[in-house]
């Protein structure tokens, strides 16, 4: 039997995922959702009942392994939010790293305790970037 890959759309509403977010952080999740349509260009779906995201894309690794994913995406949360980005984001963009204000980065993942603590000009420009090069990375 096959398994579903647990990153695909599910359908829940795009509130009851923002009101993962309490107190300051749901308004933070409110202006997210505007900056991630505008940046992308897309409307909001829920992928995988947590991750809300903007747009897809067909990845495909070395090994074959592949699937759909978000082209930009973010989960709210109660404690912090987090901004899902191209791989290595932080060692491509350095530049944009250092003027965003307070966060931490893994791989993938920009985490944001307050957006009041970040550079929302920034945070757009890495928006961009991000999409950009997902979007090219996909042809």
């Amino acid at each position: 039997m096959t398994q579903a890959p647990a990153m695909r759309p599910t359908g829940e509403p795009i509130d009851v995922v923002l009101d993962r977010a309490t107190g300051p952080r749901r308004a933070e999740a409110d202006e997210l959702l505007a900056l991630h349509a505008e940046v992308s260009g897309a409307d909001p779906v829920v992928w995988a009942g947590r991750i809300i995201g903007f747009g897809e894309h067909e990845y495909r690794y070395a090994s074959g392994h592949g699937g759909l994913a978000p082209l930009l995406a973010f989960a709210p949360g109660a404690a912090r939010h987090t901004v899902y980005l191209v791989d290595d984001f932080a060692d491509r963009w350095p530049d944009l790293m250092a003027r965003l204000g307070k966060h931490r980065a893994s791989k993938a993942c920009l985490y944001l305790t307050r957006l009041t603590d970040v550079d929302v000009g920034v945070l757009r420009q890495l928006l961009g970037r991000s999409r950009d090069a997902t979007a090219a990375s996909a042809r």
